[in-house]
């Protein structure tokens, strides 16, 4: 597959799981990629010997760390034509157990450093006159769930920031587009898994099945298919498509 030739696509959050995923759909589509995380160790590790394909180290919840990391990606691939805003935790608590802690940590990755990625991408985009930004949202962005007032509120906030992105940039050729996804296979989910397992009667293929039950097709989704969607909104026939929230939960809310 080809089309994003001579692009730098820069994907937060790039180790594992969706983030990888849509490394890996990106680099086959032609693009430079640079994938950013806490661990240099895990991002070397994902990327192997691939060409066209970097890590650097980034912390989104820290600005100093955004601007060093962002600076050497561009120095190392040229401007970022592409930034998927992947990076993100999930917490979950009963809002009356919800420590302030928690909410500001969860603030911070997602909602903190999706401000300061786009931020510090936005410029060269603006100036080329050409640019994707797609964050990965969820469907908790759309919606309220029990037990996630710190996360949903994240996900509501930056969906919100990506619609600004939106009206700021129309017609200047750089999009943003938010994508809202339902419990997809990752790392994380697998750790909801293993928790919700561990609290109650029920097995790990038991919690899993709860969990995919939310999703209105019943399984979960799949990395991939987050990433061929952030293909398509990279893509010159989706430059039409700006400001939007796209569900990617198997049916209709």
């Amino acid at each position: 597959m080809s089309g994003l030739q001579e692009k730098h696509a820069l994907v937060t959050g790039g180790g594992s799981g969706i983030g990888w995923a849509c490394a890996q759909a990106l680099h086959a589509s032609g693009a430079r990629v640079t994938i950013t995380g806490r661990r240099l160790e895990v991002l070397q590790a994902a990327i192997g010997q691939t060409a066209d394909m970097h890590a650097v180290v980034m912390d989104v919840s820290d600005e100093a760390s955004v601007q060093t990391a962002m600076a050497q990606a561009v120095q190392g691939a040229g401007p970022v034509d592409i930034l998927v805003v992947n990076a993100g935790i999930a917490e979950t608590a009963p809002t009356a157990k919800t420590s302030l802690a928690m909410w500001r940590r969860v603030m911070a990755t997602n909602l903190d450093g999706a401000f300061l990625c786009c931020r510090e991408a936005l410029p060269d985009m603006l100036a080329r006159g050409w640019g994707r930004i797609v964050t990965v949202a969820s469907v908790a962005g759309l919606r309220g769930a029990k037990y996630t007032a710190a996360y949903a509120a994240s996900k509501h906030g930056l969906i919100g920031l990506t619609r600004v992105l939106s009206e700021e940039c129309m017609g200047t050729g750089v999009t943003a587009n938010a994508l809202c996804p339902g419990f997809v296979r990752t790392p994380i989910v697998s750790r909801s898994v293993q928790a919700i397992a561990a609290r109650s009667q029920m097995s790990e293929a038991e919690a899993e099945a709860a969990l995919s039950g939310s999703n209105r097709h019943g399984r979960l989704i799949e990395p991939e298919e987050v990433a061929a969607w952030v293909l398509h909104l990279c893509a010159e026939t989706a430059a039409s498509v700006n400001g939007q929230a796209i569900e990617i939960t198997g049916g209709q809310a």
